[in-house]
């Protein structure tokens, strides 16, 4: 068989990476600023302008949202993953700490003002491969920043710039940005957007980090730190039939347990109290045929605003009564890695409760009660952390009968809001090609997709970092027919080898994954596109649009594995 492998070495990304990984060998800290040459010579995909005087806010942004906001005043980063690791290092107990996270990644943080201190809990290599390209391009843009700042004509008040478009565009013809970058701006701090302004004009930005323990023996034992709390919580995964399912915590539960759906007029009332006039007009909207939006989803869109709302405890110990009633079980990972988890007894379910897509076309649903099988749901994690997580649950778990991966993709094809379900996938980790066995089809999620389309049939590459490529990078990809780029399914892949041959993963090999003895199915959702400036998440998060894809592929996996259990029980009566 001919393998066209997406060969991606790079000298300027392979010389950052050995770079910061021998710096970080040092028991001392580590300055940024001796990786900013580097940084931007490797003339990342996500920040190809570091080098200029102009700011690259695509970059700036991206790295914002993406770190917790309390880095704007910390002096160091401290990597490690346990509270044990920090207490061996004098750090005391770091889980007393005031807990802090970025709005579009998650990663447990905890912040010691005193010190300037930010303490990151990380789960495998690949975190290490976010955290410090992000701290180097937020750290490099907002010294940009300052320094543009000092030139700022005394006449643009910036307390009044935003009222008066003229001198709104001043300021960011001042700064050296487009309007429409400095609005994006504007819309993350809000309020606060004046007093961020005015602490980057007072002083640049130097950041340094210290790498406490990064050998693999301990992100093993956070990884089975993690899994205990899990087993302790609902024993029965050590014995029973599972279904591995790594994708997020709202969408399965949802679907499943039909909470929104019984509490629709609560939750009206609850957007119309909270005067929530985006979504009530979407509802409008909806309600008489204007856009053709999921009226399931738009509920449970609603009900995670409603839950969110720190003065609306009761509806979420309501919905937590309710969801135990049915064979949902939530697990919140509060002494480790940030991975929560659902475990949902099969048997327990009540089909009268579901979505009704869920349902559809397969008939009686009565066979579930007789099920034993469990479904392990967990929040995907990043990267590396994928291979550990997947091994530790084979490793400890009941008889696997299904592992399925959804998440997010860059796409080089499509466009944000597509469905990708991939047929081959490159791992840069092991550098070998997996042949995935085709669960999925279009025709498994088109139906309950409304504004993107279903791409099967595609190659994917699992890539080490957001910024660890560049356009040459990107250029190999699509020439050699890759259109997905995302970060999980490659280490899920190794992980799933492993589940059923006697060796581990090999290295540099095509690797046919179709004679596994359980199901195994990818997909992903589009979330960026990479080469088209702006079409990404860099601005946000995914959001109430994201829910269309999200909530198709759910749809699907949950079918499939329904189906499954009917087929499973049939053979076990016969």
């Amino acid at each position: 068989m001919e393998r066209t492998v997406p060969y991606t070495a790079s000298e300027e990304v392979e010389l950052y990476l050995r770079t910061y990984y021998s710096l970080l060998r040092t028991s001392d800290a580590v300055q940024i600023r001796s990786l900013e040459e580097v940084h931007a010579g490797m003339n990342s995909l996500l920040h190809q302008h570091a080098r200029d005087r102009a700011p690259d806010m695509t970059a700036f942004i991206y790295a914002l949202l993406r770190l917790p906001e309390c880095v704007r005043e910390v002096r160091e980063i401290v990597l490690g993953q346990s509270s044990s690791v920090f207490k061996e290092a004098g750090m005391g107990n770091v889980w007393n700490w005031e807990q802090v996270n970025g709005k579009a990644r998650r990663r447990r943080c905890f912040y010691n003002k005193d010190e300037g201190i930010l303490a990151c809990i990380i789960a495998s290599r690949s975190d290490i491969d976010d955290v410090i390209p992000m701290l180097t391009a937020y750290q490099i843009e907002w010294n940009k920043i300052h320094r543009l700042l000092q030139h700022v004509p005394d006449e643009i008040d910036l307390n009044e710039a935003h009222k008066h478009h003229d001198v709104w565009y001043d300021l960011a013809e001042a700064l050296m940005m487009s309007v429409s970058d400095l609005n994006r701006w504007r819309s993350i701090y809000g309020a606060e957007f004046i007093d961020r302004i005015r602490e980057i004009r007072s002083g640049e930005r130097y950041f340094q980090v210290r790498l406490l323990n990064g050998s693999l023996i301990e992100y093993n034992r956070a990884t089975n730190d993690w899994w205990r709390v899990i087993a302790n919580r609902v024993p029965e995964l050590k014995d029973r039939p599972i279904y591995f399912i790594s994708s997020n915590t709202h969408s399965f539960a949802n679907l499943l347990s039909g909470f929104a759906l019984k509490n629709q007029e609560e939750i009206n009332q609850y957007l119309i109290d909270a005067d929530q006039r985006e979504l009530i007009d979407e509802w409008r909207q909806i309600q008489t045929h204007k856009v053709p939006s999921s009226r399931e989803n738009f509920w449970y869109y609603a009900l995670k605003k409603y839950i969110q709302d720190p003065d609306t405890e009761e509806i979420y110990y309501r919905r937590t009564e309710h969801e135990n009633n049915c064979g949902i079980t939530r697990i919140n990972s509060e002494h480790s890695f940030d991975v929560d988890a659902q475990v949902f007894e099969i048997g327990k379910l009540v089909p009268d409760w579901m979505d009704s897509r869920v349902k559809g076309d397969l008939g009686d649903l009565n066979y579930l009660s007789q099920s034993n099988a469990l479904i392990l749901n967990i929040d995907y994690p990043l990267g590396l952390a994928a291979y550990n997580i997947l091994t530790e649950v084979a490793e400890n778990a009941g008889n696997i009968l299904g592992v399925y991966c959804l998440g997010k993709a860059a796409t080089l094809n499509g466009v944000v809001g597509d469905v990708i379900i991939p047929y081959v996938v490159h791992d840069e980790h092991s550098r070998n090609t997996y042949l995935c066995p085709r669960a999925f089809e279009a025709r498994d999620v088109s139906p309950y997709l409304v504004y993107g389309t279903v791409l099967d049939n595609q190659k994917t590459v699992t890539v080490m970092g957001t910024f660890l490529q560049n356009p040459t990078y990107m250029d190999v990809f699509y020439r050699e027919g890759y259109t997905g780029i995302e970060m999980e399914a490659g280490p899920y892949l190794s992980a799933a080898y492993e589940m059923f041959r006697p060796k581990r993963h090999p290295v540099d090999e095509i690797v046919n994954l179709d004679r596994a003895p359980f199901d195994l199915g990818i997909l992903h959702y589009a979330s960026d596109r990479p080469l088209s400036k702006g079409k990404n998440l860099g601005a946000g998060t995914l959001s109430y649009y994201g829910m269309d894809p999200t909530y198709a592929c759910s749809i699907a996996i949950i079918r499939r594995i329904f189906q499954l259990e009917n087929r499973r029980l049939k053979e076990r009566g016969s």
